[in-house]
């Protein structure tokens, strides 16, 4: 089992680069930053994490994920950099192929490219995504980023996404590209998965607290079925299974342990990362909250 870290990295956190370093010296296996470009003042979209339906404060906060493991990179030679997750829809995919490819040269081919779709209507659609249809917008920017990612005259012609034959340079350092790994848990999404992607990434659904040993149950055969779905769509669509990984993301509560850990193996789950809680008070308590979790899950 590989074994990486989750933060939200905001500006009140301890800088990328000094936790990426310590991840790496204790043998994590890959450093994970999610993305929020911004949230509108006036959105009435519920937050889906919390029972309240209330934005949490750090969600405003949040640093650009390419620039943060952009540092990262520059201090670290192994552990994989990931975005967890990217919001495909509000980005433009020339753009976006250009920044992955640039991270992953820059890096010697360590990026994994987490993606999602968004769950804020009000965001989603200021920055230009078709919410209703956001998930059918995502797969046509990944197949046009791919178009860039692997051919030295790109050209695409797609539902939202149409572009005469251009250069886009550098080509990512990781061949044909970086991973894709999609996540949450969306009625369609390990059919996604089977279609353009890489890996699932389920992000903490469901939550499952300490001590909370039916949620861990839960969780489990949830991620057993997935895994029993996954071989089932890639072998139909003629399509080795073991080229498709899930990666548990985000893991609190009852899953920081070995035991637990253990347990995601028997499901099928071929990584996890774990979520640093501590960031943001100070780089002493989240130093310490790595040693921590190295002692309990590596």
């Amino acid at each position: 089992m590989r074994i990486g870290a989750f933060v939200f990295q905001t500006e009140h956190c301890v800088d990328t680069a000094i936790v990426a370093k310590r991840l790496e010296e204790v043998g994590f296996d890959s450093f994970w930053v999610p993305e929020h470009p911004l949230i509108p003042v006036n959105s009435v979209t519920p937050f889906p994490g919390a029972a309240d339906g209330i934005i949490p404060d750090h969600y405003l906060h949040l640093l650009d994920p390419f620039v943060a493991l952009a540092r990262a990179s520059a201090v670290t030679e192994r552990i994989e950099l990931g975005t967890g997750i990217c919001l495909v829809p509000e980005r433009n995919p020339l753009l976006l192929a250009k920044e992955v490819a640039t991270l992953d040269f820059v890096s010697g081919g360590r990026f994994v490219f987490g993606i999602g779709a968004g769950w804020l209507k009000e965001e989603t659609e200021l920055l230009g995504g078709d919410f209703e249809h956001r998930w059918t917008q995502t797969r046509d920017a990944i197949m046009a980023m791919k178009k860039l990612w692997t051919e030295d005259e790109a050209e695409y012609r797609g539902e939202y996404y149409d572009f005469p034959a251009v250069w886009s340079y550098p080509k990512p350092a990781r061949k044909p590209h970086p991973p894709v790994y999609l996540g949450g848990g969306a009625k369609n999404v390990l059919k996604r998965v089977v279609d353009y992607g890489d890996g699932w990434m389920p992000i903490r659904t469901p939550w499952v607290g300490p001590g909370d040993v039916e949620g861990e149950r839960r969780y489990i055969n949830e991620l057993k079925a997935g895994r029993a779905t996954l071989d089932e769509l890639a072998e139909s669509a003629g399509r080795d299974p073991a080229t498709i990984e899930i990666l548990a993301f985000g893991l609190a509560g009852q899953f920081r342990d070995r035991e637990s850990i253990d347990n995601l193996v028997e499901a099928g789950v071929d990584r996890a990362t774990v979520w640093l809680m501590k960031a943001e008070q100070g780089e002493e308590a989240v130093l310490a909250e790595i040693e921590e979790l190295a002692e309990r899950v590596l």
